[in-house]
């Protein structure tokens, strides 16, 4: 399993790490709140647990490449620089958010930032990545997307077939598994035959590797391999991100399928975001009074997302009918 060397340390670097990281971390700490007061409807599925991938590998891009997920999707959004009163918003329904109120959790867009959803089918989402890097293929630029599922989707068929064209034309494609260990609640042992889920390429001859998704900066060294992969125009690249996520799969999974045991030594042993805290402290690279002042710093900019979600009004009863045709001349 691929892990960053820690004797190499950005301090700038990692402390932005860090401030990325907490800002999901507070931000789908809220979300969980307004939905347990009713504010947010629907489905709602947090990323808590496994911020160092998307920063991490936000870390790889340049401007002009494209990111796709699925319905676990808030902390794509933040690491792309989404505006964080925008997402809570379209998390409430409301019209400030991205799309106006009407995607929710699950299907909001950002064309300014590249960011294609939020995808409810699971692994739907592979095909359009796919797609994506299409349209870069076609129009000879050098960007890459990244298609991000997890391991339940990994079993879905349309997966293989994304994966046989990708390779036949060589998109440049990073297809990102985020093996969560247990996809809706069913054990990876329990529904994979192939444990290591970056080898489910090799037949369609696409390289990929494991990587520790608890660890950013190591997300970060394998990210910037996978994206010197297919902007040289080698094809698609896998990377398995081996994570966990702390709360069920979605607000309403009690989650009884682990033990909280279990769960408490993910957190004690590999939570993301206090691996960072100890390097930083551990190397001098920042105090606890320097953190403390960044975690109040992103509690601001989350009550304040919160603040402008529940103040943004419901999207008028005209919104029905608006963003269901596109006339092309």
């Amino acid at each position: 399993m691929a892990r960053a060397k820690k004797a190499n340390v950005n301090a700038d670097e990692l402390l932005e790490f860090y401030r990325e990281m907490l800002l999901i971390r507070r931000f789908e700490e809220k979300a969980g709140q307004l939905y347990g007061m009713g504010l947010i409807g629907g489905f709602c599925h947090l990323y808590i647990g496994q911020e160092a991938i998307v920063v991490g590998l936000e870390a790889s891009t340049k401007e002009g490449d494209q990111r796709i997920t699925s319905y676990r999707d808030h902390g794509h959004m933040l690491a792309c620089g989404m505006d964080p009163k925008g997402v809570m918003a379209e998390l409430a329904g409301r019209e400030g958010g991205y799309s106006r109120g009407k995607g929710g959790s699950m299907h909001m867009f950002s064309k300014e930032k590249n960011f294609y959803g939020g995808n409810g089918i699971v692994g739907a989402q592979v095909p359009l990545g796919a797609g994506l890097a299409f349209a870069n293929w076609y129009r000879g630029n050098d960007n890459v997307s990244f298609a991000y599922f997890g391991d339940g989707a990994a079993n879905q068929g349309q997966v293989y077939e994304t994966f046989n064209m990708a390779s036949l034309w060589k998109l440049p494609c990073i297809f990102v598994i985020e093996n969560n260990k247990y996809a809706m609640g069913t054990s990876l042992q329990r529904a994979s035959s192939t444990p290591d889920l970056y080898t489910r390429g090799a037949a369609f001859g696409i390289p990929g590797e494991k990587v520790d998704g608890m660890d950013v900066q190591a997300v970060k060294d394998a990210g910037a391999k996978a994206v010197a992969h297919c902007r040289s125009g080698k094809g698609p690249y896998i990377l398995e991100m081996n994570t966990y996520r702390y709360r069920g799969h979605s607000m309403s999974d009690p989650a009884k399928y682990r033990t909280r045991e279990e769960v408490q030594k993910v957190k004690e042993e590999r939570d993301p975001i206090e691996n960072v805290r100890d390097i930083l402290v551990s190397g001098k690279h920042a105090t606890e009074a320097d953190l403390k002042a960044i975690d109040k710093e992103i509690k601001k900019i989350v009550i304040a997302a919160a603040d402008f979600a529940t103040a943004s009004p419901e999207p008028d009863i005209s919104e029905l009918y608006t963003d269901i045709l596109a006339e092309v001349v």
